[in-house]
């Protein structure tokens, strides 16, 4: 009999609550596609490097996982009371005819336990096939050869979603138990005519506290929008705690005010069925603050989370082009045993290291070129900042935790050979002009603001003054990002040899193909560790290291791999979360009015007032959260374009349209399966 009864019970509640079986489905198959990568790249053809990356990419997305559960988790439990909510009534009618709270109890089991089941059979069915299509998306962002690949099917992962989604449904059970417990008859047959209550506001105080909170949000969005280089750890928490606290109370205030705001435009709120569909929109609103305001920062997090994602992955290769331009690079530094900060640098002959070891440093390249840094103890970076250190520690308070260090300085022939090997244009300068280089945002401000003063500066004892009145966006060393934080170009006259410090080697090799570029790859990387370790063992402190194009353009995909697998993840789960519990909020708030658009037509209003009243609700109660999280988003990227300056150059703007589109598929889709739903909730009334 129960099973009978939970069967039929089950149908009707897909017909009515399709959008939460559907929500269910979803996160089932989002949870294996993403647990399944390991074994969907198991048979793809990549490097060795990508294939250790692989591994941890795995781990990354096992950690998140749990993250991910805790929310889904959460989301079940809240839409499973709106179910309740939304069967007082049969549970009261089941206890009128003698069917004790335990029976009810065993009954809502049974429809878990049938649900549970259903909808980890569609999920697992729908992402054992999407995740044949994600293996096409993993073999795009690692180049990998898909030749030898074949339909596979995760059984971990399989596992690991029914464990993970067992303890879900194991969560409501309780939960359901617990609430079935507690009810009283009495409570379950008034349900229809109560409604949860509502505490009129005072408009002043609402007014007041909307002011005072946009006015908190407006300083948040100061810190983070315009005074980036004053922000530290401690400062981006408070801009956060500020702007959700923020958040919540603007929500509480609109809430109390809305109404009000609406009665007073007197040809606005007598129009038609307005007045009908702002109080409805209030009152929704007024009972729902805190789910405004997780899913405004929900929401707001997916925005910056898939922006940032897609602007590191689309930038990165690129990067990689503009900023390492040669196959290889390495550099040697000696440091005194006692110099712990590396503020003395000395010369190593590198080329030395090499015959030590029985190697000729040419052989290892088609072309290449050695040069060497140097440094004046007596000019720093403090130095070069001179008396403006007051004015600029007030403006950017960050420079406190900043070490005194010495500056870099590269010859001018040294450097338009550098030039002409990366492809760029070769530089001019007067015997007493000096340029700085740099592409480190954070530095390049510091070096422009400088700049503008046009200072002078003194090296080994000669006066230079600078030729223009801006850094120079140019490499010395090739890097995956740019990283360049300030190197000076001085002439080849000025110099002291005795100031001599990092040696460097740049090259390209001598291979036309994929396998040869790799075997040279390999010799130039062995001849060098070699050197290396002959560097390490004369007894004197010191530093190298070497960095090759290969090895950039594999931490590129990488990276870009992870941000966007992470921000996917997180992303559409968080979207996917926002738009089930506001569909659900809003198709129970339609069940629970149905009445009352049946008095309507009654009173002769039309069906196409009816739908149109439903839209304008369901639009009003979807467009709230979203409208503040853009807003949220627009100064959160500023600070996040800020940050992303550091590791990658160039602009937001695609990345921001494909966000909005995701945005747009996911929630957007929410929203129209809601008011379908809610304008079919509403016709059966009639």
């Amino acid at each position: 009999m129960l099973f009978k009864i939970s069967l039929s019970n089950i149908r009707k509640s897909l017909k009515d609550y399709a959008v939460y079986f559907f929500t269910l489905v979803v996160g089932v198959a989002v949870f294996y596609v993403f647990n399944a990568i390991e074994t969907q790249t198991a048979f793809l053809s990549v490097s060795e490097d990508h294939r250790e990356f692989i591994k941890f990419l795995v781990q990354a997305i096992s950690a998140v996982s749990v993250f991910v559960a805790i929310v889904l988790g959460l989301l079940i439990v809240y839409a499973s009371r709106f179910l309740m909510k939304r069967r007082n009534k049969e549970f009261a009618l089941y206890m009128m005819l003698g069917m004790s709270k335990w029976k009810i109890s065993a009954l809502l089991l049974c429809e878990t336990v049938m649900i549970g089941i259903g909808s980890l059979f569609v999920g697992l069915l729908i992402g054992v096939g999407l995740s044949q299509v994600m293996s096409a998306v993993v073999a795009n962002l690692f180049e990998a050869d898909m030749t030898e690949f074949r339909f596979t099917v995760s059984g971990s992962s399989i596992a690991k979603t029914i464990i993970y989604f067992s303890i879900m449904y194991a969560v409501v059970i309780i939960r359901s138990g617990i609430v079935i417990g507690k009810c009283r008859l009495i409570t379950l047959m008034q349900s229809g005519r109560r409604s949860e209550k509502i505490t009129m506001k005072n408009p002043w105080l609402c007014v007041i506290v909307f002011l005072i909170s946009a006015a908190v949000l407006g300083y948040a969005y100061y810190m983070v929008g315009w005074n980036q280089m004053d922000l530290g750890p401690k400062k981006i928490l408070a801009a956060i705690i500020m702007g959700a606290v923020s958040t919540f109370f603007i929500f509480w205030s609109v809430a109390g005010m809305l109404l009000r705001v609406i009665m007073s435009v007197k040809g606005l709120y007598h129009r038609g069925l307005n007045s009908f569909t702002f109080r409805q929109i209030s009152s929704k609103v007024n009972t729902t603050v805190a789910s405004m305001t997780v899913i405004c920062l929900m929401l707001f997090v997916t925005i910056c989370t898939l922006s940032s994602a897609f602007v590191i992955r689309n930038n990165m290769n690129k990067q990689v082009e503009e900023n390492f331009p040669v196959d290889f690079y390495g550099e040697m530094t000696h440091y005194d045993a006692d110099d712990k900060e590396w503020n003395n640098p000395q010369f190593a002959d590198l080329e030395k290291y090499y015959e030590m070891k029985g190697f000729n440093i040419a052989d290892d390249f088609k072309e290449h070129y050695m040069f060497h840094s140097y440094c004046d103890p007596d000019f720093t970076i403090f130095s070069f900042i001179g008396d403006r250190m007051d004015e600029f520690t007030s403006e950017n308070q960050s420079i406190g935790v900043m070490s005194d260090y010495p500056i870099e300085i590269v010859k001018l022939s040294d450097y338009n050979a550098l030039a002409k090997f990366y492809g760029r244009k070769p530089m001019e300068l007067g015997e007493d002009e000096y340029v700085i280089t740099a592409t480190f945002s954070g530095m390049v401000s510091v070096y422009d603001w400088l700049l503008a003063d046009k200072p002078e500066i003194t090296v080994f004892g000669n006066t230079l003054k600078p030729r223009y009145d801006k850094s120079c966006y140019e490499i010395i060393r090739p890097s995956m990002q740019p990283l360049n934080a300030g190197v000076f170009i001085v002439p080849d006259s000025v110099v002291d040899e005795s100031g001599a410090a990092t040696a460097m080697v740049i090259g390209n090799y001598d291979a036309s193909d994929k396998e040869a570029m790799a075997e040279a790859e390999k010799t130039a990387r062995k001849h060098f560790e070699a050197a290396r370790d002959e560097f390490y063992s004369d007894g004197d402190g010191g530093h190298s290291e070497y960095y090759t194009r290969i090895e950039a353009a594999n931490d590129a995909i990488d990276l870009g791999a992870l941000v966007t697998f992470l921000g996917l993840y997180i992303g559409f789960i968080f979207l996917v979360s926002c738009g089930a519990i506001l569909a659900l909020k809003e198709l129970s708030e339609s069940s629970d009015s149905a009445s009352r658009y049946t008095m309507l037509r009654k009173l002769g209003v039309e069906e196409k007032e009816i739908t149109g009243s439903v839209f304008t609700q369901s639009a009003i109660f979807f467009a709230l959260p979203l409208l503040l999280a853009c807003l949220h988003s627009y100064f959160g990227m500023r600070l996040a374009k800020f940050m992303l300056s550091m590791l990658v150059s160039g602009g937001i703007f695609k990345s921001m349209l494909f966000t909005a589109g995701v945005v747009v598929l996911i929630y957007g889709g929410y929203f129209l399966l809601t008011f379908i739903g809610s304008r079919a909730i509403v016709r059966e009334q009639k």
